[in-house]
């Protein structure tokens, strides 16, 4: 008997420490301790042009830093308020010890408009800005081209909004 209870004892122990860890872990998602994607040898001229969407979000980054936006969705959980803005702004490209990201501001909204009816008529979202900054990670598909992306959403799911050459470029 005494063996059937200390086997117990070990198997209540070893449920309370997974419970544990359970709740420590419960929001350490993909984003969190996301360390970039490595890629350090874009450039300037490289990013420069039009970037879209299937979702019909169009972004020209032009060689002086400037930019034009149209349709960008808000980016981690200001996604999920459903605004899409359009207007002008600057980028640049940055390198961190992770990999290379574009850092996009808009600073002129010219439009704003929603991605669903829902969003449009919902008196509980929140206004969209009037600016607003985003930072899209550089990264590599399997032919070697440059794509952007950045995380949308509940972080722990790790949703990326990815943008490609634009057919215009």
């Amino acid at each position: 008997m005494a063996g059937g209870s200390r086997l117990r004892a070990w198997g209540a122990a070893l449920g309370g420490l997974m419970a544990v860890l359970a709740v420590l872990t419960a929001c350490a998602g993909p984003y969190q301790y996301y360390e970039g994607t490595g890629v350090h040898d874009a450039t300037a001229a490289e990013v420069a042009g039009g970037w879209e969407n299937v979702e019909g979000t169009r972004v020209v980054l032009r060689k002086d830093g400037t930019a034009l936006l149209e349709k960008l969705d808000g980016q981690d959980f200001d996604f999920e308020d459903g605004w899409r803005l359009s207007g002008t702004g600057t980028w640049q490209l940055a390198d961190d010890d992770g990999g290379q990201a574009v850092r996009l501001a808009l600073t002129a909204r010219t439009r704003v408009e929603s991605r669903s009816p829902a969003t449009a008529t919902d008196t509980s979202t929140p206004e969209p800005p009037s600016t607003y900054s985003w930072s899209f990670y550089a990264d590599r598909d399997q032919h070697d081209e440059l794509k952007l992306f950045f995380f949308y959403g509940d972080p722990d799911i790790g949703n990326t909004y990815v943008m490609t050459r634009g057919t215009e470029s």
